[in-house]
């Protein structure tokens, strides 16, 4: 185990983004805050945060939330009203 300090964040994130990711720390049965630590490091390090497993159940949790933004859409995002 590698000792930490975490910090409580208010950080905004697209509704749908939330909820296919709170979906997924709850099937790997994570807390979400581990979930979006574990993605970022590896992204940090170039590798893919997931197998071909995890991103199966993804794709059904992204259909299951309406979820149709991809990569490409990253920077491009505005809030709605």
């Amino acid at each position: 185990m590698v000792t930490v300090t975490r910090v409580q964040t208010g950080m905004r994130i697209e509704s749908r983004l939330l909820k296919v990711l709170k979906g997924l720390a709850e099937y790997l049965d994570m807390p979400l805050g581990d979930l979006v630590e574990g993605i970022v490091l590896h992204s940090f390090e170039g590798k893919p945060p997931f197998g071909p497993d995890t991103i199966a159940t993804i794709e059904k949790l992204k259909a299951v939330y309406g979820l149709d933004l991809t990569a490409a859409d990253s920077h491009r995002l505005a809030e709605g009203s």
